[in-house]
């Protein structure tokens, strides 16, 4: 065969390669550009979720005066050595001033977030501020040592956008993870991860936690109480503590805890008992059970009988002691340091478990009288049993 076929033969193939090529090349070049179509950030999975749950995450800012004893040092001098004190110690107030997180559970403004960072005080202030920047005043309803969560409302009347705790993260090992929330006061911010393990017990600060979920994702000072969420905004758990060292002193990294989203829901469904039958202002309005007779007169304090559901609700002993459901500032109540949510279960000698009961033993007290009570909690499990006898003076 001469040269000339042999290219003949040859230069149609080289051709259809040639244009096969182009093809390719130019489909090689339009998948590309859809791909880089694809990248944009406004339809990342993780940038949908935060836009989702973020509207419902919260700021929480809470005040609370505490009362100190102090002494002049020259005082304690003369009584160590000559036995007496020419003052009484005085007492004096102090605001102190926390920062944590929280998310909406319920349009009508229920917001769970950690028992640390509200626990139950008389005078406690909580102020909590939403995505949006607008600020509102909210109120403890119930709380759980155990768990730490706690459950408060905003105070008003508005709807509020939510997580709904309907459908909870699966919870799987490996899987991403979000952290929202108010990161050392900065607020809505964001940290990523991935879900380490479940079940772990650790202890934080002389406080023991059960069964937390662990993430790599930056837990800081004031995220407590946020959402940790999947990529498709469920939530996995409420961010509770950080480690950053070991029980032996080692420095850890990358070592977050979180409540499980399981857990928060139980506890959610149980607040929410609590939330029925407690009113939903921080001072109750007049009901059957509510006495704002003699116990309010002399010492400012408003009661309410402890039912069968509502201890259950709160964890206190049933049929005992009855509850102090608000404190009139200032008051003799409010100046002996007694706090709303704790329980009378004694008033003299004379045990208590009804309104009606404190309302007989108080009836003979007037102006000026001392009268003494047992103010604590019973817990129905036996634990945490912690009675104070305090002495009043009626007003």
């Amino acid at each position: 065969m001469s040269l000339a076929k042999m290219f003949a033969l040859v230069r149609p193939r080289s051709a259809a390669c040639a244009l096969s090529l182009f093809f390719a090349s130019a489909l090689t070049v339009a998948q590309s550009a859809s791909c880089f179509a694809q990248a944009d950030p406004a339809s990342e999975p993780a940038v949908l979720a935060v836009a989702k749950v973020l509207p419902a995450v919260v700021n929480i800012n809470t005040e609370r005066v505490v009362r100190r004893t102090v002494r002049d040092p020259f005082e304690d001098f003369y009584a160590q050595f000559f036995g007496y004190n020419r003052i009484r110690p005085r007492q004096i107030r102090q605001t102190l001033q926390s920062l944590g997180s929280g998310f909406i559970i319920d349009p009508s403004g229920y917001i769970v977030t950690n028992q640390h960072v509200v626990e139950r005080a008389a005078d406690l202030k909580i102020h909590v501020t939403t995505n949006d920047g607008k600020t509102y005043n909210a109120h403890y309803i119930a709380g759980d040592d155990k768990t730490d969560l706690a459950f408060i409302k905003i105070d008003a009347q508005t709807g509020f956008p939510f997580i709904n705790l309907d459908d909870i993260s699966p919870n799987l090992l490996g899987q991403t993870v979000i952290v929202v929330g108010n990161a050392v006061g900065y607020g809505s911010s964001i940290s990523r991860g991935v879900l380490s393990a479940v079940k772990r017990n650790i202890t934080v600060d002389d406080v023991e936690y059960k069964d937390l979920v662990q993430t790599d994702a930056a837990i800081n000072p004031g995220n407590s109480g946020g959402p940790v969420i999947d990529l498709s905004g469920r939530l996995v758990g409420i961010a509770s503590a950080k480690m950053a060292f070991t029980p032996q002193g080692v420095p850890t990294q990358g070592l977050g805890f979180a409540i499980p989203a399981s857990v928060v829901r139980d506890g959610v469904n149980r607040f929410k008992k609590t939330a029925k039958i407690q009113p939903t202002t921080k001072t109750p309005p007049v009901t059957s059970e509510t006495s704002i007779s003699r116990a309010e007169k002399l010492f400012g304090m408003q009661l309410q009988n402890l039912s069968q559901d509502l201890s259950d609700a709160l964890g206190y002993a049933r049929a005992r002691g009855v509850l102090i459901a608000a404190i009139e500032p200032d008051s003799p109540a409010d100046e002996a340091g007694i706090e709303r949510g704790l329980a009378i279960y004694r008033i003299g000698k004379s045990e208590v478990s009804s309104i009606k009961q404190v309302e007989e033993l108080l009836q003979a007290v007037e102006s000026g009288a001392e009268v003494e009570f047992a103010v604590g909690v019973i817990r129905a499990d036996g634990g945490n049993r912690a009675l104070a006898t305090l002495s009043l003076t009626a007003r």
